[in-house]
C-alpha cells in the first residue's frame, strides 16, 4: 500500500499542478479567465472520457505496466506545458497529461484493492495518496512558479519517471512471484453504482471549482498576497488529506454508505463559511475544514464502487477514481464564466449551492451485501 499510495501521489501531483499554475498564467501569460479555466477543462477531457474503457481494457487484461506508463505521460504532459507558450501547445500538453492520469487510475486502483482487502482505513491509504499530491502540488509549485515564472513546470518531470521505473520494478516481482491476484466473483450492482458515480461527480465540481479559484478569490477578492492565496489552496488540501485518511476510519466503524451520506451533508455549511468568513487569515480555517468535508467520502467511494461491481474493479476504480473525479472539471468553463462576470467570489457564492445534489443521490445508495 507504501508503493501504492506513493505512487498514486506523484500522478495525482500533476492533477494538482494545472490548478496551481493557473494563477500564474492569468498573471505571467495574461490569460482570461475563461482561458485559464479551458486548461483546466483540458485536464478534464483527456482524464475523464477515457478511463471507462481503460478500466474495461484492465479488468480483461490486466495490463499490469498501464499505471507505470500513465504517471510517465502524466508527468512529461504537464511539466512540459508551461515551457511552450501558445495557447495551443500548451492546451494539448495538458490533455495530454489527463491521458496519463486516465491510464494510471484503474490499473493502480484495481491493484491497490487487491493489497488492502476488504479494509476501508487500508484503501484510504492508497486514496490519500491522490490527495497528498493534489496538496504537494501548489506546497512545490507556488514557490517554484512565483519566482521562475510557468516554465518551471518542467522542474516537475523527474518524480514521473522515478514513480514509473519503481512500479515496473514492482510489477517484475509480483509476476515473478505469482501474486497476482485473481477477480472477485460477485453480482455487479448497477443501479447503486450509477447512484455512487453521480455523488463522485457533484463532489468533483465542487473541489474543481474550488481547487481553481480559491487562489484566485484570495488574490482579487481578499486583496490578499500571492504566498497567503497559495497558503489558502494548501490548507483546502491539507483538509483533502485529513478528510480522506478520517473517512477511511469512520466507514470502518459505522459503514460505507453512512460515511458518504456524513461528509456530504458537511460540505455545505463548511463552503458558506467559507464563503462569509471575513477577513484575509480567518477563512483559512474554514478552507481546511471544506477541505475535509469533501474528502471524507472520497477513499469510501472507491471502496463502495468496487463493491457494488465485485466483478469488475479495474472498471469501478476508472470511474469512481478517474471519470467521477475528472468529470467535475468539464464545469469549470462555466465556473470560469461565471469569475469573468462576477468574480471568483461569484464561482465560490454559487459551490455553496453545488453539493446539495450529493445528498439527494447519497440517499439512493444501498449497504453492499459484504458488509451485512
Amino acid at each position: 500500500m507504501r508503493l501504492w499510495g506513493a505512487a498514486h501521489a506523484v500522478d495525482d501531483l500533476y492533477q494538482g499542478l494545472v490548478p496551481a499554475s493557473v494563477p500564474y498564467f492569468v498573471l505571467d501569460r495574461h490569460y482570461t479567465f475563461l482561458a485559464a479555466s479551458g486548461l483546466t477543462l483540458a485536464a478534464t477531457l483527456g482524464s475523464s472520457l477515457p478511463q471507462p474503457l481503460i478500466g474495461l481494457a484492465v479488468d480483461r487484461w490486466r495490463f499490469g505496466r498501464l499505471a507505470a506508463a500513465g504517471v510517465a505521460v502524466a508527468g512529461i504532459g504537464a511539466g512540459l506545458s508551461g515551457v511552450f507558450r501558445p495557447y495551443a501547445v500548451v492546451w494539448l500538453l495538458i490533455l495530454v497529461s489527463g491521458l496519463g492520469v486516465a491510464m494510471f487510475h484503474p490499473a493502480a486502483g484495481r491493484s491497490a484493492r487487491e493489497a488492502a482487502g476488504e479494509s476501508a482505513g487500508a484503501m484510504s491509504i492508497f486514496a490519500a495518496g491522490g490527495s497528498v499530491g493534489f496538496f504537494l502540488a501548489p506546497v512545490l509549485a507556488t514557490p517554484a512558479l512565483a519566482s521562475l515564472g510557468v516554465g518551471a513546470t518542467a522542474l516537475f518531470i523527474p518524480p514521473a519517471l522515478l514513480i514509473a521505473l519503481l512500479l515496473l520494478r514492482d510489477h517484475a516481482r509480483r509476476s515473478a512471484s505469482a501474486t497476482l491476484s485473481t477477480v472477485r466473483q460477485g453480482r455487479d450492482r448497477w443501479g447503486p453504482f450509477a447512484a455512487l458515480t453521480a455523488v463522485e461527480v457533484v463532489r468533483s465540481a465542487a473541489f474543481f471549482g474550488l481547487n481553481t479559484f480559491i487562489e484566485l478569490y484570495w488574490l482579487y477578492h481578499l486583496h490578499a498576497s500571492r504566498a497567503l492565496a497559495g497558503a489558502a489552496l494548501a490548507c483546502f488540501l491539507v483538509g483533502g488529506v485529513a478528510g480522506t485518511l478520517l473517512g477511511g476510519r469512520i466507514a470502518d466503524r459505522i459503514g460505507l454508505v453512512r460515511t458518504v451520506q456524513l461528509g456530504t451533508a458537511l460540505v455545505v455549511p463548511m463552503l458558506v463559511g467559507l464563503r462569509l468568513c471575513p477577513g484575509t487569515v480567518a477563512p483559512l480555517g474554514f478552507a481546511v475544514l471544506t477541505g475535509i468535508a469533501l474528502n471524507i467520502p472520497f477513499a469510501v467511494l472507491v471502496k463502495l464502487g468496487q463493491d457494488y461491481l465485485p466483478s469488475r474493479p479495474g472498471t469501478a476504480a476508472g470511474v469512481t477514481l478517474g471519470l467521477g473525479v475528472s468529470i467535475g472539471g468539464l464545469a469549470a468553463p462555466l465556473f470560469g464564466l461565471i469569475a469573468d462576470a462576477h468574480g471568483p467570489q461569484g464561482v465560490l457564492t454559487v459551490l455553496c449551492c453545488v453539493p446539495v445534489p450529493a445528498l439527494l443521490f447519497g440517499l439512493l445508495l444501498t449497504t453492499p451485501h459484504r458488509e451485512g
